[in-house]
């Protein structure tokens, strides 16, 4: 009688090629499937939940968190902190009945100059309370029938990150950045059509209000014989961000004219001139282009301070996921201990206060110093790698030539 051969039921490799061959009732599996496997279900147990309600953390609790991964900006984390939990406790308290009190949702707008980090905190929240989130850029967006995409695809990201869960992605958080970017273009009537502007704020009210959309699965423009997926944005939180660049000044100028009367010198010296933007107020927004309905769906309205220098330093070395923590962690995986001299981190944050770049600046000055080492130090046996300021300025210097002398040649 010929002797069975074993195989795997799931690759089909036989006994004599495989490590392991695991037998069950009525088939076989080999231990390369059962690592597969293994994988497969890691990747599904760190998928995106559902958010515990019940388990809710307090507003304390959020900035807190909120504190681990952004330096300063604590107005900007107590609304926002305020704001999801409230949000959030709302979706845990329904009304009851029509006659119940109904909480209506309070979406955030945020206002920064580019680099203190808007973005940071709506993601660094949603990472807390394992939700969905999308980060949507406005300036893509057109009115329907124009080149560019519809508002409504915005909510296709969302969808993506609940792994199509349309139940979970309603629960979720959208960050729609550069909303300044779709302000009014002009006071004036024109013939012409402002199809990035007015028209897509007027697309996004029924986003914010609360309403079921017909969301195309695969985004892009709409089309009558498509398949739609229909979603509901009553319990999406969205959050948006803008630079508003040029606030400032209609800010002063709002300023100046409510200062009337015989305390008018002392009004105006208890103004912060170097950080206008804690003045901000919802008619600064209607006077840079953001039409009034729009700016009564997002009812809270938060400031983000500009970063010093002593700001800029802490953010290089002290939060959870630093950048030059992330550079150590990189090298460490690689058996090398790097360090960095002192006044490397000044020299840093003194050119990125000069480009005016914010956080952001950072990152790319860490990124043009720790280039060549990165590149050389894996194929070496060092152990241990030292940045010097020396080095560090050296490397910058030389990046800021390069990018002259492209310059020039274009000229």
């Amino acid at each position: 009688m010929a002797t069975r051969i074993k195989k795997c039921s799931f690759c089909g490799r036989r006994d004599t090629d495989v490590r392991l061959l695991v037998s069950g009732i009525d088939g076989y599996i080999c231990d390369e499937c059962i690592l597969q496997a293994k994988e497969i279900l890691k990747e599904t147990s760190n998928s995106v939940q559902p958010a515990n309600l019940k388990k809710l953390p307090k507003p304390k609790e959020i900035k807190e968190y909120l504190d681990q991964y952004v330096i300063g900006q604590d107005a900007a984390k107590m609304a926002m902190a305020v704001a999801v939990y409230n949000h959030y406790k709302r979706l845990n308290n329904p009304a009851a009945d029509d006659n119940d009190v109904e909480i209506e949702k309070s979406n955030i707008v945020m206002v920064g100059s580019t680099g203190t980090g808007k973005t940071l905190l709506a993601r660094t929240i949603a990472k807390m309370l394992l939700v969905p989130f999308a980060i949507v850029d406005a300036t893509v967006l057109t009115e329907a029938g124009y080149v560019g995409e519809d508002v409504e695809s915005l909510l296709v990201r969302l969808l993506q990150a609940a792994d199509g869960n349309v139940e979970l992605a309603e629960r979720g958080i959208v960050f729609i950045d550069e909303i300044d970017k779709i302000a009014r273009k002009g006071d004036n009537p024109s013939i012409t059509r402002d199809v990035s502007g007015e028209g897509v704020q007027q697309g996004l009210l029924k986003l914010l209000e609360g309403s079921v959309v017909n969301v195309p699965p695969m985004g892009g423009r709409k089309h009558p014989e498509q398949q739609f997926i229909r979603v509901n944005t009553k319990n999406i939180l969205f959050i948006c961000g803008g630079a508003f660049d040029g606030i400032e000044k209609r800010i002063a100028q709002r300023l100046n004219t409510h200062v009337v009367g015989f305390d008018a010198a002392r009004n105006v010296a208890k103004i912060d001139k170097a950080n206008l933007m804690k003045y901000i107020a919802p008619m600064d927004l209607k006077s840079f282009g953001l039409i009034p309905e729009i700016i009564g769906r997002l009812p809270i309205l938060t400031h983000l301070n500009p970063l010093d220098k002593t700001a800029l330093r802490s953010i290089l070395t002290e939060p959870k996921n630093s950048i030059v923590k992330q550079y150590v962690k990189m090298f460490e995986i690689d058996g090398v201990k790097l360090e960095f001299e002192d006044g490397v981190f000044d020299y840093v944050v003194d050119k990125a206060v000069e480009y005016g770049l914010g956080a952001r600046g950072l990152r790319s000055l860490i990124e043009t110093i720790m280039m060549e080492p990165m590149y050389e130090v894996p194929s070496t046996d060092a152990k241990e790698y030292v940045v010097t300021l020396e080095f560090a300025r050296q490397k910058v210097e030389s990046a800021n030539m390069a990018v002259l002398k492209e310059s020039s040649e274009d000229m």
